[in-house]
């Protein structure tokens, strides 16, 4: 059971997120942002859902559509915003952009901009901890696309032959970057991949936080208290294009606009208002706070310093080549 506190906590984070994301996409077409651009809007309820009921002590590897999870991991806004416009003072100095945000200190480890590379990742973090005797668990979140992939088979392989205390969070948001699911996959029923490795695993939906939140805490529990893998599939819906670049073409209109009858946010909300935890003056105060949030990351961003050209070969492992 969810208190008062915890359900406003979900609801501001996801506003985060949502403003947040917003905005960047209008920095984008004024090119202040620049190379690829991920939106997560529409699966902001799997981010604000799991990660609050994790220690700071545990790990989260994300993929490249991750702005949501370093948000609510903890790292200031600031610095993410300025990573997106690839300044010194981003999260990863300005060179990781949108698809590589980075944070040691909050144990989030990316950001990883190929499909499926967080899963290893995540098996050697969880590996570490348990050879260390620390009690930490890692969360992986990646898309339903990352099924397909190599890794995702030996991850779960791995995780389960050795017994990691790895969360696998898959946010199956139906569409591999263009293609659905059901057009890629001979098994739609991502529980019994899971499964087929000896990972207990269940389905949520992802559109709701609170069966999210639920479902997660039994899932960190499982594997904290076992020290096993679990893998917890969110089915979500993203509203926006794969990224930036893409016209989104292969998407029914109809299709979309049902999914948008289920976004998380208005959804939550009407819930916390017919509970009497939000009120309309809570819900404006609410907002105003995350907007000035938000300018004030883009004042911080664009006030930031791109790096100088003589220091472009700092931390470079290759050696340096000479023409």
């Amino acid at each position: 059971m969810r208190t008062r506190e915890d359900c406003l906590d979900i609801l501001r984070q996801m506003i985060r997120i949502r403003r947040f994301e917003e905005r960047c996409a209008e920095l984008y077409t004024e090119a202040k942002i620049r190379g690829f651009l991920h939106l997560y809007i529409g699966e902001e309820a799997v981010a604000s859902g799991v990660i609050p009921l994790l220690g700071p002590e545990d790990a989260i590897v994300a993929t490249y559509r991750e702005h949501g999870h370093i948000l609510v991991r903890g790292t200031p806004m600031d610095a993410v915003m300025a990573e997106m416009f690839g300044k010194i003072e981003g999260c990863s100095k300005g060179r990781g952009g949108s698809m590589h945000l980075y944070d040691a200190q909050r144990r989030f480890y990316g950001g990883n901009a190929i499909v499926g590379g967080g899963l290893p990742l995540s098996v050697g973090l969880a590996l570490a901890d348990r050879m260390q005797g620390r009690k930490n668990v890692t969360a992986c979140f990646f898309g339903e696309g990352a099924v397909a992939e190599g890794e995702f088979h030996e991850s779960m392989n791995l995780a389960a032959l050795w017994k990691l205390p790895v969360l696998f969070v898959c946010e199956n948001n139906l569409y591999a970057m263009g293609t659905h699911i059901a057009r890629s996959e001979s098994e739609l029923d991502l529980e019994l991949k899971a499964r087929s490795y000896r990972v207990e695993a269940e389905t949520v939906d992802g559109m709701d936080p609170l069966a999210v939140a639920d479902a997660a805490e039994k899932a960190i529990r499982i594997v904290r208290g076992e020290v096993r893998p679990y893998f917890l599939e969110c089915r979500t819906y993203r509203f926006r294009s794969h990224s930036m670049f893409d016209p989104d073409l292969y998407r029914d209109r109809k299709e979309v606009e049902e999914w948008k009858k289920k976004d998380p946010l208005p959804a939550f909300e009407a819930f916390l208002k017919g509970q009497g935890w939000l009120d309309e003056g809570l819900s404006a105060s609410m907002k105003r706070a995350i907007d000035a949030e938000v300018e004030a990351s883009v004042r911080y961003a664009e006030e930031g310093t791109l790096e100088p050209l003589e220091d472009l070969t700092r931390d470079v492992v290759t050696p340096h080549i000479t023409g």
